[in-house]
């Protein structure tokens, strides 16, 4: 099984263990720290990516994958403001899939994540995933990683939304990840940009966020 499917299952774990912790459920019907999300809806909208990796993998892909940057690129949540219809969707979604409340929610990304403990590793190499949502398809192993992002990012939102440490992740987890979002961050502002900020800070932009 290859690094980021290790990744992605770690980072995973981690995300099922927060949302049984009981600080989750004891703030579910507060506002978290991300704007616009209940602790509910972010927590399903963590949870939320595993049923991606889950559709992904019943899908069957009929085209040409596409690169990792262009499937940012074509995204149209990246850039849009909240108020734009795909993140109310997004919303939405996370607010949908929280409904039946925390346990209920912590248990099933839990039996999600040990069916995908079992069938990952027999994914061939060279897997392409359809991605319903977008219209376009992917790498296994790319779609993995932007999980793994979604994971570790979502995971520290929730946790600073309910007062608990934001969980540890290994080297193996934690790299990819700054890895991608530095890519996407230059994409989107520049090498310069990047580079004064990560050096200089009296002559930092005033952000360089990937989204």
């Amino acid at each position: 099984m290859g690094d980021i499917r290790r990744a992605y299952l770690t980072a995973a774990e981690s995300a099922v263990t927060l949302l049984h912790d009981p600080a989750v459920a004891a703030a579910w019907d507060r506002p978290s720290a991300l704007t616009e999300f209940s602790v509910a809806g972010l927590a399903g909208h963590l949870a939320h990516q595993l049923v991606r990796v889950a559709d992904a993998l019943d899908s069957e892909a009929t085209q040409e994958p596409v690169n990792l940057l262009d499937h940012y690129v074509m995204s149209p949540w990246v850039q849009a403001g909240l108020d734009h219809e795909s993140n109310v969707g997004i919303r939405r979604a996370g607010e949908a899939s929280a409904a039946d409340g925390p346990a209920a929610l912590a248990a099933r990304t839990a039996e999600l994540l040990e069916r995908q403990r079992a069938v990952l590793p027999a994914e061939p190499a060279d897997r392409i995933v359809h991605l319903a949502s977008s219209g376009w398809s992917l790498r296994l192993d790319d779609f993995l990683l932007t999980r793994v992002m979604e994971l570790v990012v979502h995971s520290d939102d929730l946790a600073a939304s309910v007062g608990v440490d934001t969980p540890e992740l290994p080297p193996s987890v934690i790299d990819p990840v700054v890895e991608l979002l530095a890519r996407l961050a230059v994409h989107r502002h520049g090498a310069t940009a990047v580079i004064r900020t990560l050096s200089r800070a009296e002559r930092a932009p005033a952000t360089i966020s990937a989204f």
